[in-house]
C-alpha cells in the first residue's frame, strides 16, 4: 500500500474572530445591565437615628437642604417638578426605592410635599436617610 506523504506542512492557525465576538457581546451585556446611581448632587446634614438601616438597592436620591431647595440628579429642581423628574429617571432605570436625604433643619412641609411628588410618580417605597 502506498502512503500519501505531504510535501508541504500546513500551518495551524487560530481564528480569533469568534472569541472577539463573544467578548464584545459580553461587554454590551454588562453595559446594558449596569445600575447607575442617581445621586442628589449635594451633601446634607442628616439627622441622627438609633435604628437607621442601610438600603442597598436604591439608586435614586433626593436631597432637601436646610433652606428648602430640592436637589435631584445633581441639579436643583422645584418641588412641583419632582414628579416629572422621578418619572424620567424611572424610565431610564426602574427601581423600587427612592431615598430622601433631608437636612436636619429642613422644613417638614417641604419633605412631605416631596414625598407626595415621589408617590405620584409611582414609587411606594420611600426611605428617609439618617446617620446611624
Amino acid at each position: 500500500m502506498a502512503r500519501k506523504v505531504r510535501t508541504e506542512e500546513e500551518d495551524a492557525q487560530i481564528d480569533m474572530t469568534p472569541m472577539l465576538d463573544v467578548v464584545f457581546i459580553m461587554l454590551i451585556f454588562f453595559i446594558v445591565t449596569t445600575v447607575f446611581v442617581k445621586e442628589a448632587g449635594i451633601e446634607v446634614n442628616k439627622p441622627d437615628a438609633d435604628q437607621a438601616s442601610m438600603r442597598k438597592n436604591a439608586n435614586i436620591f433626593v436631597a432637601i437642604t436646610d433652606d428648602g431647595s430640592v436637589w435631584l440628579d445633581k441639579r436643583e429642581v422645584a418641588v412641583d417638578s419632582v414628579r416629572a423628574n422621578i418619572e424620567r429617571l424611572l424610565t431610564e432605570q426602574p427601581t423600587d426605592y427612592v431615598i430622601i436625604q433631608a437636612d436636619v433643619k429642613a422644613k417638614h412641609g417641604t419633605v412631605v410635599k416631596v414625598m407626595d411628588q415621589i408617590k405620584a410618580a409611582g414609587v411606594d417605597r420611600i426611605s428617609v436617610a439618617a446617620r446611624g
